[in-house]
This record gives C-alpha cells, structure tokens and sequence, in this order.
C-alpha cells in the first residue's frame, strides 16, 4: 500500500474539467480567441523590459515550467523567484502563510490546489480579458483562476504485448476489471490525477459502481506506482502492459528515446473517466505585492508564443486556439466521443475519494 503525501487540510479539494480523448492528427480546436487575437494590455507590457520582482510557488515541475519563466524574465527584466513543490504542498503553505504570504502567484498542477486556495478566500479575480481568452470550461466560476495548458488520462500500453489497441484494450476504462487483465496493469493510486480521475467516477458512475470499479482492479493485483512517469517506465520495460497515465509523459520519453521506445498511448473512445482533460492553472494572491507582474506572466502564458511552449516543449494541449500541435499529438478537434462537461463543485469531494480508497486498503 501507498502513503498519501497531502499537506494539511488539502485533501478535500479537487476538481477536473472534462473532454474525451481519442486519435486524430492537426491543430487545435477552435473555440474561444485565436492565438493571433489582440491581447491583454497586461501581455503586451510582458514584451517590454517592465523590471520588478516576481515570487512564483510552483505545484508544477521545475523540469517543466522553468524553461518558459526563464523566457518570460528574460524578456520583461522581472526578476522571478520560484519556490517548487507538489501542487498539494504549495496550497498547503497559502493556506497556512495567508495574507502574509510572500507569493504573488500560485502556479498548479491541477485546480484542485487553486480549488483550496480559492475556498480559503486567497486569490484574487483576473481580468475578464485573460479569463475570455479560454473557454468557460478551463477557467474557475468566480473568475480567480485560470487554465494554463491540458492533460488528457490515456492507457499507455507495451506495444509487443498489444499489438493491435483498437482490439485489444477496452473501450472505456471500466472494461480493465476482467480478468484477462490479471498482473497487467499499473495505477498511481496516491497520485493527484489518478484522485481526480476516480473523483470523476464517483460524479458520473455513482459511488456503488466507481466502488466496484476499484474492487474489479484491486481482483487483478495491478503494480502500484508513484506516478505516472514510473508508469511509462514499467510499461516499457514489460513490467506491466498498460497503466493508466496523463498523456503527456508517454511524448517526453518519445522525443529523448525515439519511435523505438516500445509504448503507445491510447486514447479510450468511449469516453467518460478514463477520458478526462485536466488543465493546470494559474491564480494571483490577494496579498500579491507584484500583482502587476503576476499578471503579465498569466497573460503571457496564455499568449501564442507561451501556448506553443506548451505544444511543442511539454506535449501538453494549449487552451487557446490556433496553436500548432506536434503531429503525434491528437487535436481536441478530431476526437471522436462526447465531451462530459464537470464542474469545480462537482469534483470537490476528494476527500471522499481518498476516504474510499483508504477504506479499499489502496492508500493509506
């Protein structure tokens, strides 16, 4: 069994915003500003050498996001300090430093550490001209934060154990409680994705089928792992044959080891939990002593040149339309399944999640 690395009273946030994944090839979808459309006044000062400071607490990895803050100081003269740390961790640290916070901007993983921070009265509203620059979907309710860049859940499978996906693996992810998948698979059950995705379940399926759901993998003994790039890893060295991941991860390993690495994601078409898009996302402290540079960095991740950052560096979906996608990326335009639509309130329960799970022995 695992341990739940939560800090503080976090546990009880989460949220996921849906669409299905499945193949396809092109940009992305259009819905919402275009890349090339006019741009906050925030953004356009971001072009310009503004100076000051800036005080980042990343949920996001350093391996991830530092490059593209770099480019950001780089071109404005700010001089941007960053303090890293699991998503759950940074929320935890607001929660507990308050108005004294020497942050100005929470960066997340996912929004349910913005969920936290949003609850506990921290974040500030953004501009209706950064919030209309995602669809209503990505960004928070009242306005206090909003989506950066995508994650779809995918299964990445062994391709010379799976020879043919379409055949071989489910439609949706409920069909991995047969028992053909004994000893096969790997899951993060700790991991905040994973949560959100069972969250997702007990929101669409009801708590009595997600709770079979866990008791049908449980029967099939998957390896547990601490995330999803170990996942990856195990898959493709034949530890397991599939594992249920965030699609971005499967690409990092592609573009450092080539098409000769043996592992493939598949998007399930039949939607539902297994076919979640999360979004990272960004929210200004009320407290934010450089609430205008927060701004400009927000702003400036959801310019055309920040976005295709994300595209083309992270694998990840841009949020905003008319970003070019690498070509082994499918576009959320070409998917073929119906888009389930969940809200910041309907995925807060995560406690009862990890309630579930803790009664399953799955986390401890």
């Amino acid at each position: 069994m695992m341990k739940i690395r939560f800090f503080l009273g976090l546990l009880w946030v989460v949220t996921g915003l849906a669409l299905v994944a499945c193949g396809g090839q092109g940009a992305v979808e259009t819905t919402g500003p275009t890349a090339e459309a006019q741009l906050p006044a925030a953004t356009e000062a971001a072009g310009e050498q503004a100076g000051g400071s800036l005080v980042i607490y990343s949920g996001r990895s350093e391996s991830l996001v530092q490059p593209i803050i770099d480019r950001f100081a780089a071109e404005t003269g700010i001089d941007v300090q960053v303090r890293y740390g699991s998503t759950a961790e940074m929320a935890g640290v607001l929660l507990e430093e308050g108005a004294n916070s020497p942050a100005d901007l929470f960066y997340a993983q996912d929004p349910g550490g913005l969920g936290a921070a949003q609850a506990a009265g921290l974040l500030g509203p953004l501009p209706a001209a950064t919030l209309d620059r995602v669809p209503e979907r990505f960004r928070a309710d009242d306005g206090t934060w909003v989506g950066i860049s995508g994650r779809g859940r995918v299964v990445v499978y062994n391709t010379a154990a799976i020879a043919d996906p379409a055949a071989e693996l489910p439609a949706d992810i409920a069909g991995f409680v047969d028992p053909q998948w004994a000893g096969r698979l790997g899951w993060a059950p700790t991991n905040a994705s994973f949560q959100a995705m069972v969250t997702a379940m007990r929101v669409l399926w009801g708590e009595e089928e997600t709770r079979q759901w866990l008791e049908g993998i449980q029967a099939n003994e998957p390896m547990s792992y601490e995330g999803n790039t170990q996942i990856v890893e195990a898959v493709a060295a034949g530890e397991v044959d599939a594992g249920f991941v965030n699609h971005y991860y499967l690409y990092r390993f592609l573009a450092e080891q080539g098409e000769t690495f043996p592992a493939r994601n598949y998007f399930l078409p039949g939607g539902g939990p297994g076919s979640l898009l999360l979004v990272s996302g960004a929210g200004i402290l009320n407290s934010a002593a450089n609430a205008e540079n927060a701004q400009r960095f927000v702003d400036y991740l959801l310019s055309a040149e920040g976005q295709q950052y994300f595209a083309d560096e992270t694998f990840e979906y841009p949020v905003i339309s008319g970003v070019t996608l690498p070509a082994t990326l499918p576009p959320l335009a070409e998917l073929d399944a119906v888009a389930v639509d969940i809200s910041l309130t309907d995925l807060a329960d995560v406690q009862g999640t990890q309630d579930l799970l803790i009664e399953l022995g799955i986390i401890e």
